[in-house]
């Protein structure tokens, strides 16, 4: 019995990226909540619980990361717990676009109902909050972009059909969970140079309109992020193929050698970066299905193959 944890019960970089920003996060957040009860400041109390709201959305990465390596090598998972990865990011993308919602509803309000903005401590809150997301988009770099090892496994069948998964070497591949993270922080650093922008053309130059419409185009930038990360974890989750140039290697691979035709190809994403594959494939010279597997390039990274060939007589003319 093999197990299909492919590398996802080990730690991975965007893991201990995503805590050190939740406490750098936490802390802010208590220190301007604590500040703005002190002295009665609201745009500083707002700032806390807005970054409280990301901070929760962070963790939702986080315990995807743990959950996933505590359940790597769980048997009620067909492939892993790989996907894990992209629910969280899924689920974190949705409540991304809810804060783009809410900021675009609140900035169409204050248009409406303009509300007396104190300059100046509005311009401190903003600058803090876009120091420390700066410091926080620093830490977490390459917004999901890791090279991570994942090992495969090799068995044996007498039969045509034949699972294998070599070993494959380290490729960049996209972290949804990480990139979720980095997107999070990202809108808050966003709102926070919009915020700067609008509140000191409106000190300034008397342009306080530009604080709610300021607003509504950092919402329609969050809300296209989310969008993106959304559409890219659910083709994970809904087991969608795997990019056409991955599809194309494959079979390039297969048909190289002699009359090898692919009849039927499935190549979906099991976890970041990694893939198992199901090949269908006719020759008249059929050989052990392991063959097959290896003419397939290590570095595509298909953790998990099957290969089902059949043979294709030839007739010859008398």
């Amino acid at each position: 019995m093999h197990e299909h944890t492919f590398g996802q019960d080990t730690p991975k970089a965007g893991e201990r990226r995503t805590l050190i920003v939740i406490a750098v996060t936490a802390v802010t957040m208590a220190v301007e909540i604590a500040a703005g009860l002190l002295f009665g400041s609201m745009a500083l109390l707002a700032d806390g619980l807005h970054m409280g709201s990301h901070a929760s959305a962070l963790t939702i990465s986080a315990i995807a990361y743990y959950y996933t390596r505590r359940h790597a090598a769980d048997r009620r998972f067909s492939f892993g717990a790989g996907k894990i990865n992209s629910l969280a990011a899924f689920a974190s993308a949705v409540l991304l676009a809810v804060f783009a919602l809410v900021m675009a509803w609140e900035s169409c309000r204050r248009f409406v109902s303009p509300i007396r903005i104190e300059f100046n401590k509005a311009i401190l809150v903003a600058v803090l909050g876009l120091i420390v997301n700066g410091i926080c988009l620093v830490i977490l770099g390459g917004h999901g972009r890791n090279r991570d090892h994942a090992h495969g496994h090799d068995h044996h069948h007498h039969e045509h059909a034949h699972e294998s998964g070599a070993e494959h070497r380290p490729a960049e591949h996209e972290d949804h969970n990480l990139l979720s993270a980095y997107l999070h922080v990202l809108a808050d650093a966003l709102t926070s140079v919009l915020a700067i922008f609008a509140l000191v053309s409106g000190k300034y130059l008397g342009q306080a309109w530009l604080d709610p419409f300021m607003g509504i185009v950092g919402a329609a930038l969050i809300t296209r992020w989310s969008w993106g990360l959304i559409a890219a974890s659910a083709r994970v989750l809904l087991d969608m193929q795997a990019p056409d140039a991955v599809q194309d290697n494959v079979r390039r691979a297969i048909e190289s050698e002699g009359d090898n035709k692919v009849s039927d190809l499935h190549v979906w994403s099991v976890g970041p970066g990694i893939y198992a594959a199901e090949i269908a494939m006719v020759t008249s010279e059929p050989q052990n299905p392991d063959h097959y597997s290896q003419l397939i390039p290590h570095d595509l990274g298909l953790v998990h193959i099957t290969v089902e060939v059949h043979r294709c007589e030839t007739t010859h003319p008398h």
